[in-house]
């Protein structure tokens, strides 16, 4: 009898063992949940705070976007695929228009063609060339928001020669009033030559002429006119872009030219060139 009750009360204290540490192992657990859970809450409210203030400023900028584009729908013109000018450069676009050559203008097929007579004229004043069409020495052409202007060999070099003469000072200056006046413009200079080869002790190819008479003409632009060299790119073209056949002393010189490319916004650059007449 006595085995027994020492049996039973060995049982009994084993089971009541085994049922505590089960017991603390719940409440443990039991506790990481809770905590799991207390994180859990704090992440979703901390996500639901961002979300609403992103939300908010997404409300925002809809609500000043739908203002912008109810304030401008009647401002803004397309132009092209992805060109948009507002209407005030519009305004200004059609006034500088009426100092066109009327049979320029009748070749004006859009828009767009428009636009580019406009601001070629423009710039025209603003360096002084009176006529595109018979002055051979400078020429300027606009495709989409590239302004391009070629000016020959002989108005910025001596013949052969890769250093700028002083015969240059005139248009450079012009040039570098127009680069320095608007912030937005970058410009890249291209060195142009005709077919015939050279070869000195200064100058390897037409490889090397061209890029060192683009190098000149940055140089030149940034030392005496304080045009900004991160706004400058030089290169060199050689003769493999010629302009026309290499047939004739006058078609070689056409190809003798440094091309300047401007690359503006062009609501800023028309606006910068709008006409004072």
């Amino acid at each position: 009898m006595k085995k027994t009750v020492i049996a039973l009360l060995t049982v009994v204290s084993i089971t009541s063992c085994v049922s505590k540490k089960k017991y603390v192992a719940l409440q443990q657990e039991n506790g990481e949940i809770k905590s799991e859970l207390t994180k859990t809450r704090v992440a979703k409210e901390d996500l639901e705070a961002k979300f609403d203030e992103i939300q908010s400023r997404i409300d925002t900028y809809n609500s000043k976007i739908n203002s912008l584009t109810e304030e401008n729908n009647a401002k803004i013109v397309t132009v092209g695929d992805d060109i948009v000018i507002s209407n005030d450069v519009r305004e200004s676009m059609n006034a500088t228009l009426k100092h066109v050559d009327p049979n320029e203008l009748q070749m004006a097929k859009s828009l767009k063609d428009s636009m580019n007579l406009a601001v070629a004229h423009n710039l025209c004043k603003s360096i002084n060339t009176t006529d595109l069409n018979e002055d051979e020495d400078i020429a300027i052409n606009i495709d989409e928001t590239v302004v391009m202007i070629s000016i020959s060999d002989k108005m910025l070099f001596n013949t052969a020669s890769y250093r700028v003469s002083n015969k240059a000072n005139d248009i450079l200056q012009k040039l570098a009033d127009v680069i320095n006046s608007e912030p937005s413009i970058e410009v890249m200079v291209e060195g142009h030559t005709d077919s015939r080869s050279i070869h000195n002790t200064k100058v390897s190819d037409n490889w090397d002429l061209s890029v060192l008479r683009a190098t000149s003409v940055v140089r030149k632009l940034q030392d005496d006119y304080n045009v900004a060299p991160e706004k400058l790119i030089a290169s060199g073209r050689s003769f493999y872009q010629p302009i026309a056949e290499n047939d004739t002393k006058e078609n070689r010189a056409k190809n003798r030219r440094t091309r300047i490319v401007i690359l503006p916004n062009i609501n800023k650059f028309f606006a910068l060139m709008a006409s004072n007449e």
